[in-house]
This record gives structure tokens, C-alpha cells and sequence, in this order.
């Protein structure tokens, strides 16, 4: 009889454990707008917030640094962003969507510093996953 209780608590908790780490894999952006994309990525390029990286960003995602002309994909992107977790810009940051047709979106972020302004222009596309940046050039007009 004991068996048969512990094996059945047992059963239980793997089962209850299998649903937590399935609930950790469903995206929390996928049912969102790409306005609230755009601000996602604000909160995680300003503000150092990194929870969603992994679902904010498109497989083949690139960030282009006008400046220094340096490319960056996803991995590396991400990783800049996770050692920057929790710094926060000392900006003003505004955003607008400039275009947003079918299954893309061109929006424009600036953050405004003391002594200068930095621009990204940001692409989105609109996948099975939901809204994702697949794109991001940075300037400094």
C-alpha cells in the first residue's frame, strides 16, 4: 500500500513539474501588438529589462551600429543585453510607428541623452510567434 501512495505522489509531482516548465516555454508576447513589442524592446535596450529576450527577437535578428559600422546577431545582441541587465539609461525615450502594413512594421526610437540622441530604426515581422524584431539599425544624428 505504501508503494502504491508513494508511486502515485510521485506521478503527481512529475506531472505537476512537466506543466510548470511547459508554461515557462509559452511566449507572453504573442498575443501582442507591435506597440507593445516596440516598448519590450525599449524596456530592454533603456532600461536593461531582459525577461522576454528570447521571444522578442526574430531567429534571424541583426543589430547594425551605424558608428562603427558593426553587425551583431541575435546571440550576440542578447548577450550585450544580459550584461547590461539593469542599467538604466538616463534618457528621455520616445517611439513612433512609421509604417505597419500586412505582416511588417517599421517603427523609430529615440533616446534622448544629455549631449546626444540616438536613433533606431527597428523592423518587425509578424510570424506564428507573434510580433518580433528582426532588425534594429542604430544612428546618432
Amino acid at each position: 500500500m505504501k508503494n502504491i501512495i508513494s508511486t502515485i505522489a510521485t506521478a503527481l509531482i512529475l506531472i505537476s513539474s512537466f506543466s510548470s516548465f511547459a508554461a515557462e516555454r509559452a511566449n507572453p508576447l504573442k498575443n501582442m501588438n507591435s506597440k507593445g513589442i516596440i516598448a519590450v524592446y525599449l524596456d530592454a535596450a533603456a532600461l536593461g529589462n531582459t525577461e522576454f529576450n528570447q521571444h522578442l527577437f526574430a531567429k534571424d535578428f541583426e543589430y547594425y551600429n551605424s558608428a562603427n559600422e558593426g553587425k551583431h546577431s541575435k546571440k550576440a545582441y542578447t548577450k550585450f543585453l544580459k550584461q547590461n541587465k539593469g542599467l538604466q539609461y538616463n534618457c528621455k525615450t520616445t517611439y513612433q510607428i512609421l509604417d505597419e502594413s500586412g505582416n511588417s512594421c517599421v517603427a523609430k526610437a529615440t533616446m534622448e541623452f544629455v549631449d546626444f540622441t540616438r536613433v533606431d530604426h527597428i523592423t518587425l515581422c509578424q510570424t506564428k510567434d507573434g510580433w518580433q524584431v528582426s532588425k534594429v539599425v542604430t544612428t546618432y544624428p
